[in-house]
């Protein structure tokens, strides 16, 4: 009987105990952000090492706001989705109509499960009539290519062979252009382009997480070290610099932009049934398009609308006092707790104190006064229980006229 080949025992042990040294995946950009970490603070995104920071997280998010911030989205969840009926099976999933997208631009949406559950939400792009790429937060490809059955249509990701740049702030434009990407001035907000770049070409859309003037770049991976030198050198005078996702995050609650899994629970992800969510619990609402023919969910919230079934809300809050609220338990007259805040810091351009929160209906909904929020604040190595009014305000927070303005500013 033949006997299976064995591991030389020190060799196995060696393997085990250095599994610890197993890196983080790397983007396609990783040199030169390893190049320029000086905090030394990374975090896992879908398995790749990405930083929290990397020089300053308060200053990363001033270079946002006051010059050109670029930020490493090659992580980001990416799919092409192509073929004669790619439009019908996106048009079958999702909840926008994707029969009013025209070929160059690009939209947010969200998919939800048969129960009307909210799966992911994400930006589709429309590259052609029948080729589309899908961004989102979490994985989807099993749930994908179970739906396309009977589509003719080819599903499949694209995340390691795709790089994505977001360039965020207001001279961001100015250095796509001092770039050499003439033409850059035509794109609106939410319209998409084929660039020349490297002896091949680029997509650049006017889109982002910032509520900023901005864009997002997709390259592929073998070129994205030559774009990355690209913007740097033509964003020398412009004040661009790198930036880790901490600057991110506080730029995207300055726009009321929420994330999956932070602001809320996908189906996927949920343990307990009083954690999914549908979309109009989380303020997609409008993405509904009833007027299409069937998606995933319709049915479910129909019904959930007409019998009223909507048990929570998000909203946006502003706070008394200077401290954040971050993970604070949001109560009804001091007593009674009715939801809890996902996001929250004291926002420099909006000099507000403010958060996200879920919340029961009807508070934040019809019931929106003598709202509290429960903030322990470290005073002298003990915390203070701080009681402190909250008021439900209009998202976003901030609103930049050079996000939208056409031609965009030369700052």
């Amino acid at each position: 009987m033949n006997q299976l080949p064995t591991l030389d025992a020190s060799a196995a042990r060696a393997a085990a105990q250095s599994h610890f040294r197993t890196l983080r995946l790397g983007t396609p950009f990783q040199p030169r952000i390893d190049a320029l970490a000086r905090t030394n603070d990374w975090y896992n995104w879908a398995g790749y090492r990405a930083p929290h920071s990397l020089w300053d997280e308060e200053l990363e998010y001033f270079a946002i706001r006051s010059q050109a911030a670029l930020f490493d989205i090659s992580p980001m969840t990416k799919y092409r989705i192509a073929g004669p009926d790619a439009e019908a099976f996106l048009n079958r999933v999702t909840l926008r109509d994707v029969t009013k997208l025209k070929s160059g631009r690009v939209h947010y949406t969200a998919w939800c499960d048969d129960d009307g559950f909210v799966l992911d939400d994400g930006t589709l792009f429309r590259l052609s009539p029948t080729r589309f790429r899908l961004c989102s937060q979490e994985r989807h490809l099993p749930w994908l290519l179970d739906s396309a059955t009977g589509f003719d249509v080819t599903v499949e990701e694209e995340t390691e062979a795709v790089a994505g740049l977001a360039l965020q702030g207001p001279t961001s434009f100015a250095v796509l252009r001092d770039a050499g990407f003439a033409g850059v001035e035509r794109l609106r907000v939410f319209d998409l382009a084929e660039f020349p770049h490297d002896h091949g070409t680029i997509t650049i859309s006017r889109t982002g997480f910032t509520g900023d003037l901005g864009y997002e770049l997709f390259v592929p991976a073998d070129k994205a070290l030559s774009l990355w030198d690209r913007l740097i050198l033509a964003g020398e005078l412009r004040g661009i610099r790198a930036i880790g996702y901490t600057a991110l995050n506080r730029a995207r609650l300055e726009a009321g932009l929420i994330v999956a899994n932070a602001d809320f629970t996908t189906s996927q992800h949920a343990i307990r049934a009083d954690r999914l969510r549908m979309p109009d619990e989380i303020g997609l609402g409008f993405m509904v398009d009833l007027q299409k023919g069937h998606f995933n969910g319709r049915r479910a919230i129909q019904g959930a609308r007409a019998k009223r079934r909507l048990r929570h809300v998000l909203v946006g809050l502003e706070i008394e006092g200077n401290i954040p609220a971050e993970h604070a338990i949001v109560y009804y007259r001091k007593s009674q707790e009715v939801g809890l805040v996902s996001a929250a810091m004291w926002s420099p351009m909006a000099k507000r104190n403010i958060a996200i929160a879920s919340l029961a209906r009807p508070f934040g909904d019809t019931v929106v006064d003598d709202l509290w929020v429960e903030i322990y604040a470290m005073r002298e190595l003990q915390y203070q229980k701080l009681m402190k009014r909250a008021k439900v305000v209009q998202r976003p927070f901030i609103k930049l006229d050079r996000r939208t303005a056409n031609p965009p500013a030369d700052f």
